[in-house]
């Protein structure tokens, strides 16, 4: 498959791609959608709607291990470190700076009484927009949004800044550890996770979006468990016989995101062992199981291409319409039945525009860099 052809959803291009994981991606993508939605009604962590939605991110790392060491992991002789390098940047940026630009668009229409969107100046507003296109994170006193993150005008660049480090992760060390070596860096990083999940602060690990010290660890930890444990799949994945694995992988995203807060605020550790079961057991299984199915009929193979070619514009480009309805429900002092017609075109619109996002802006400019960043066709 040359360069030119690239899939909307391959991370590579000399393979095919699976087109169940690819579906299952998708899923996640709509999942993360319906958690953000929630956060307008919710106070804390503990009544969070669809509340384990966040753990999508987990199973995005993952996946993404997976998908890297399938496509890359035997190529190092044709293939330079600077050229892996570019071409993780051409396939992950251009929607990381599509997401930006429309956070900075929307972003004067976001008021609302947790953040006074009027108190910011154009200028600042352009920098904050060169920050987060650039994956450079806000510090603290300029965090423009005053809620903490790291990129206010789009919250999930977080995970992308994340991925950048798994990339070069990957490219100087991962790569080059044994197999039994690197089970060894999956199992001291999900236990470092799970510490951190069930006797950390929170009783989660909703984290990594933020520049404070829990963040930044256990978004480290998130990522160096998830990436390298999918990296680790990808060597010693051997295919089973499957059936349904698109739609029972799919069932399953959905539950696990959809399961309440367990334990409340008196045992943390509940959820937080719930969480570690999750990142550590189930999301490798259906990773497993994702590729070891096959597509056979037309309705699941369109759907998963579908889902597939949707899930990572709509992650990127989702948020800042949370921050309009967030502002929308506050402003308003709606309850969720009131505000459902809305939430309704959020995630229905949102899918539409990261298809348009897809076709007239982060394909054309991918084949652009693709011939002007990569010298050579592999």
């Amino acid at each position: 498959m040359s360069e030119n052809n690239l899939s909307a959803t391959a991370f590579a291009d000399t393979k095919p791609h699976y087109t169940i994981l690819d579906g299952l991606r998708g899923v996640a993508a709509i999942t993360v959608v319906c958690f953000h939605l929630f956060e307008a009604f919710a106070t804390s962590h503990l009544d969070q709607g669809i509340n384990h939605g966040y753990l999508a991110v987990d199973f995005f790392f993952i996946l993404s291990g997976f998908v890297v060491g399938y496509a890359y992991d035997d190529r190092w002789k044709t293939i330079t470190i600077k050229d892996f390098i570019k071409r993780r940047f051409i396939r992950l940026h251009p929607m990381v700076v599509a997401g930006a630009i429309i956070g900075a668009l929307v972003f004067y229409f976001q008021g609302c009484a947790a953040w006074d969107v009027s108190k910011v100046s154009g200028p600042r507003l352009f920098v904050a927009t060169l920050l987060n296109a650039g994956l450079i994170p806000a510090a603290p006193s300029f965090e423009i949004r005053g809620v903490g993150e790291m990129f206010p005008l789009n919250g999930p660049s977080w995970s992308l800044l994340f991925e950048y480090v798994g990339t070069i992760l990957y490219a100087l060390l991962l790569r080059k550890l044994p197999t039994k070596a690197l089970a060894t860096v999956v199992f001291l990083a999900g236990c470092g996770l799970a510490a951190f999940a069930i006797w950390g602060p929170y009783g989660d690990i909703c984290v990594g979006f933020a520049l404070t010290e829990e963040n930044i660890i256990g978004g480290f930890l998130r990522l160096l468990f998830s990436f390298s444990a999918g990296l680790l799949l990808s060597r010693v994945f051997k295919p089973i016989k499957v059936n349904g694995a698109f739609w029972l992988g799919s069932l399953a995203i959905i539950i696990v995101s959809a399961i309440p807060r367990i334990g409340g605020s008196e045992h943390l550790w509940m959820n937080g062992l719930y969480d570690t079961l999750c990142f550590a057991i189930i999301f490798p299984v259906l990773v497993y199981l994702g590729a070891s199915g096959k597509t056979t009929d037309n309705v699941t193979i369109r759907a998963c291409k579908f889902l597939g070619d949707i899930s990572y514009p709509l992650y990127m480009v989702h948020y800042p319409f949370i921050y309009l309805y967030y502002a929308w429900v506050k402003n308003n002092n709606l309850t969720f039945a009131q505000s459902f017609p809305g939430a309704l075109a959020l995630v229905i619109g949102s899918i539409a525009l990261a298809y348009l996002c897809l076709k007239l802006y982060d394909e054309p400019v991918r084949k652009f860099l693709i011939r002007r960043l990569l010298r050579t066709q592999r």
